[in-house]
């Protein structure tokens, strides 16, 4: 009889070519099926809430799989921790649940977070966690283009041409921008989002907060459906993944 148990993860995608397992065995996935495998012998099944891209980093990834193996939470976030090192991946919560929950289906919202460090000078201590903007970036005309992207929308002119999502229609619940100092916070939470739907939302964004792009813009490109109206694409490591909420 299996068990089934849903672990909360937190990773720096720095090294790794997305969650999505690879051939050449470089996707975060592939390194947690080692570790079950190295704990218990069972090559298992992993579902996760999202498939990050290469670069993009987690604070509350969910993944769920079946094991036949009898263990408890303590035990399995301790031994996958230590068969995961020393990469940089953690385990921070495992928990046995029914059959019932689907790291994938049974979310009901996912909150992404995206960092910008508003200065001149190179980063170094943050380095592959922030996106260094060096032109100073106003935030309120930020937030208020932000608002005509809340809803249910065609974002296709925020979604990557390799997508592969079946409709370009969404809706965003939530984009919040704070700054503090020289630190941007762009949190965007929905029910499930589009290939590069948040970077392209934080670099046509990123256009209106320099004064290259007025606010209306985003509602004009928003309404135009076409991909080559975006801005550039922020980069990857900006981003994670920080909440999953379940029911």
């Amino acid at each position: 009889m299996t068990s089934r148990w849903k672990l909360i993860i937190e990773y720096n995608g720095l090294p790794f070519n997305g969650w999505q397992s690879q051939r050449d065995i470089s996707g975060v996935q592939d390194f947690l099926s080692q570790a079950i495998k190295g704990f218990c012998g069972e090559d298992v099944k992993i579902f996760a809430a999202g498939r990050t891209d290469s670069g993009v980093h987690a604070h509350g990834q969910v993944a769920h799989f079946d094991l036949e193996r009898v263990t408890d939470c303590n035990e399995l976030r301790e031994a996958l921790n230590s068969h995961l090192k020393p990469h940089p991946i953690a385990i921070l919560n495992a928990e046995e649940v029914t059959d019932k929950f689907h790291a994938r289906f049974s979310a009901i919202k996912r909150h992404y977070q995206y960092g910008i460090i508003n200065r001149r000078a190179p980063l170094t201590l943050d380095k592959g966690k922030y996106w260094r903007v060096g032109k100073n970036l106003d935030i309120e005309p930020m937030i208020k283009a932000s608002k005509y992207l809340l809803g249910n929308h065609d974002f296709t002119t925020f979604r990557s041409t390799h997508c592969q999502s079946r409709s370009p229609i969404k809706t965003i619940d939530i984009i919040k921008i704070q700054k503090e100092r020289l630190e941007i916070k762009i949190i965007v939470s929905a029910r499930s989002f589009l290939h590069n739907q948040v970077r392209s939302i934080v670099g046509s964004l990123k256009l209106v907060g320099e004064g290259k792009w007025d606010e209306r813009k985003i509602k004009e490109i928003l309404e135009g459906r076409d991909r080559t109206l975006c801005g550039p694409v922020a980069p990857s490591e900006g981003l994670s993944l920080i909440k999953v909420d379940y029911e």
